[in-house]
């Protein structure tokens, strides 16, 4: 593998990971909180890609970008209540209920979405899918910069909601202890309830990102989930900074993986990353031991 190839597979990861980190932020916000490991998040996802198809196609005929509000803003209000309906009415405040109602919720929503979309695989076609950019070696399909760039934005926005907000300050406080947070008055299950909603917004958003590019069908999330599960544990459980890098790393390593073995194969160096950190920093890049 030339330097030039090298150079070009690991821009392309990088443009892939922009895509991973913001899928996976969500997850690893919705662990620092609520301490579970959401199953559903690859169902979820799939079905906020469904939504983007849909506003697409006419009458609406909406482009996937300017969906982008529309998506993540519905995916916030359905995260919400869907913890307000059914996981914190369900659960009982119990983390192995509330992992176990995820895991319902996954099936029944693949299933679902078997039902009412079939198993067929369906694409949107947006007049700039065939336009690339050039930088230096690399020849960067348009889609993915745009999404690349759009991904760290709403990254940094994140960060900045949860750093700077009352609303982020009070998530902050639930995550490092709930029954204090209760004892100075904040709403410990109105703050669970926003941080998944918080959670599901940020695969709305990654829908709308992806669908320039990539395909949907009732299993589709689960190609995002495992690596999702992957990065949120690679980067250290509950760590924002965690998932950014851990994001990209993956994306870099799966693209010139890619490049030596082949596209089936390109998958195959993940694991061996992953083990590899994790036999050298066993809590991840930036978990606390």
């Amino acid at each position: 593998m030339t330097l030039d190839i090298a150079f070009a597979g690991i821009v392309n990861g990088l443009m892939a990971g922009g895509v991973y980190v913001l899928v996976a932020v969500g997850l690893t916000l919705i662990y620092g909180v609520l301490h579970i490991v959401n199953f559903a998040h690859g169902s979820l996802l799939m079905l906020a890609m469904y939504a983007v198809l849909y506003l697409f196609r006419q009458p609406v005929g909406l482009d996937p970008y300017l969906a982008l509000p529309v998506v993540a803003g519905g995916a916030f209000a359905f995260g919400y209540a869907l913890y307000r309906g059914v996981i914190g009415r369900f659960s009982g405040g119990k983390d192995d209920n509330i992992l176990l109602i995820t895991l319902g919720l996954s099936i029944i929503i693949d299933n679902a979405a078997l039902f009412l979309f079939t198993g067929d695989t369906q694409t949107i076609d947006v007049s700039y899918a065939g336009r690339f950019v050039t930088l230096g070696p690399a020849l960067l399909p348009l889609p993915k910069l745009i999404s690349f760039g759009a991904s760290l934005l709403l990254c940094a926005l994140l960060g900045a909601f949860i750093a700077l907000t009352d609303t982020g300050k009070a998530i902050r406080a639930v995550a490092k202890e709930r029954q204090g947070a209760r004892l100075v008055g904040i709403d410990v299950e109105n703050v669970f309830a926003i941080s998944y909603g918080i959670g599901v917004a940020c695969l709305g958003a990654a829908a709308c990102l992806l669908m320039p590019f990539f395909y949907v069908s009732p299993s589709s999330g689960h190609a995002f989930v495992l690596i999702a599960f992957t990065t949120v544990v690679l980067g250290g459980m509950g760590s924002f900074a965690g998932a950014l890098v851990g994001g990209l790393l993956i994306g870099i390593v799966e693209s010139l993986g890619g490049l030596r073995f082949g596209e089936q194969l390109g998958q195959i160096g993940i694991p061996a990353v992953f083990i590899a950190i994790l036999l050298l920093r066993p809590a991840g890049l930036f978990g606390e031991r």
